[in-house]
C-alpha cells in the first residue's frame, strides 16, 4: 500500500510539472537568448572623449601635474603610461648627467684656485 501511494504522488507531481512547463512555453518565458547585433557595452575598448595629455619633449615639474591618460578597458592605457614613464626616465637621466658635469667642473675649478 505505501508503494502505491508513493507512485501516485510521483505521478501527480510529474503531471503538475508538465502542466506548468506547458504554460511557461506559451508565455515565452526564458526565450530571450538571441545574440545582439551590436557589441555588448562594457566589453569593447573604451573610446576616450578627450585626447590624452602627454608630456612635451623636455618635461618640467609643472608639466607632470597636467598629464592625463585615456581610460582603457581596465584602467589607463598601458602604452600611454609607458611612453610617459620612458620620457621621464630619459629626462631625469639627462638632468642627473648635467648635474654631475657641473659638479665636476666646480671641483676642478676649486682645485685650480688653490
Amino acid at each position: 500500500m505505501p508503494f502505491l501511494l508513493i507512485l501516485i504522488a510521483l505521478l501527480l507531481v510529474g503531471a503538475v510539472a508538465m502542466l506548468l512547463s506547458g504554460q511557461r512555453k506559451k508565455l515565452g518565458v526564458g526565450r530571450h537568448f538571441e545574440s545582439p547585433h551590436e557589441p555588448i557595452v562594457g566589453l569593447v575598448e573604451h573610446q576616450a572623449s578627450l585626447p590624452p595629455v602627454l608630456l612635451p619633449e623636455n618635461p618640467r615639474a609643472e608639466h607632470i601635474d597636467k598629464v592625463r591618460f585615456s581610460l582603457g578597458l581596465r584602467g589607463y592605457r598601458c602604452d600611454q603610461v609607458d611612453d610617459v614613464l620612458d620620457l621621464l626616465a630619459a629626462e631625469i637621466t639627462t638632468l642627473e648627467n648635467t648635474i654631475r658635469d657641473l659638479e665636476s667642473r666646480r671641483v676642478i675649478s676649486d682645485t685650480r684656485e688653490n
